[in-house]
């Protein structure tokens, strides 16, 4: 396993705390799952569409504010601020 030194601006470094507040998960817990979903993004997967009679994934709590949604917010929101400052 590799051993990675990041910088984070303050920004970045505060949505990491919430994420972190909000899932109850570590650093590297939220950071994986953050890669992952950016390598979903970038892959250029279409979603799956659903079928009339499936019923939609809620997440764990049965709600869609589950933390794979929080952190995928938090990362687009992230990417946005970013934007704005270039």
């Amino acid at each position: 396993m590799a051993l990675r030194t990041v910088r984070l601006d303050d920004a970045s470094e505060e949505i990491l705390k919430e994420l972190m507040a909000g899932t109850g998960k570590t650093i590297s817990t939220v950071l994986k799952e953050g890669l992952l979903a950016l390598k979903d993004r970038e892959s250029g997967a279409a979603p799956r569409r659903m079928k009339a009679h499936e019923e939609p994934d809620l997440g764990q709590r049965g709600s869609a504010n589950d933390p794979y949604h929080e952190l995928r917010r938090g990362i687009r929101e992230a990417m946005l601020r970013r934007k704005m400052r270039l």
